[in-house]
């Protein structure tokens, strides 16, 4: 496997949240040629068209991020049978940028029973021109678990689950980088 980097994104800005330890887990079960950097969209300003072309360091931060990925990894929680605010406003921020089109993206869902957000996630996505790797989603039941990412790391069932996702996502990429060399 070559050197590969990966962005992460988790849509909860919670302190203690479950799609933040699951991207934690992943960082840590990763193989050494795989970087996983995990973005930050807590400090996004609310999405306003008039203000694309303005400096915003926290956008080009995540921007410069995901340009510099081979591959974007999200984990992000259903509110109300959606999106969840802060995940979808980054969304927002990122629908007129040359970096996202055709980007692989692995998904992580945290709760089974959150499949309306998932859905909705997935529409956006491939509106944006998103390249979902279905084959690599992961779906982990830690709503209501209590785990944190040491308990993810303790749980060989979830552990392998993510370990199992990640690989077939960087195997996808390869796949799709040796196709489509630039």
């Amino acid at each position: 496997m070559k050197s590969m980097r990966l962005l992460a994104l988790s849509g909860s800005l919670r302190k203690i949240s479950y799609n933040t330890a699951a991207i934690k887990a992943l960082q840590r079960l990763s193989p050494p040629k795989v970087k996983i950097q995990i973005g930050s969209i807590g400090e996004l300003p609310l999405f306003n068209p008039d203000r694309e072309g303005e400096h915003i360091p926290s956008l080009a931060k995540l921007v410069d991020a995901l340009d510099e990925s081979d591959g974007l990894i999200i984990a992000s929680p259903e509110y109300a049978h959606g999106i969840s605010g802060p995940m979808k406003n980054a969304l927002d921020w990122l629908v007129s940028g040359v970096e996202f089109p055709y980007k692989p993206i692995l998904l992580i869902n945290t709760s089974p029973r959150a499949f309306h957000a998932q859905e909705a996630l997935r529409e956006v996505l491939l509106t944006m021109s998103g390249n979902i790797i279905e084959e690599a989603g992961v779906c982990i039941p830690l709503l209501s678990s209590d785990l944190d990412v040491d308990g993810i790391m303790d749980d060989l069932e979830i552990r392998h689950c993510l370990s199992k996702g990640l690989t077939r996502f960087c195997q996808a990429i390869e796949i799709l980088q040796h196709d489509n060399p630039l």
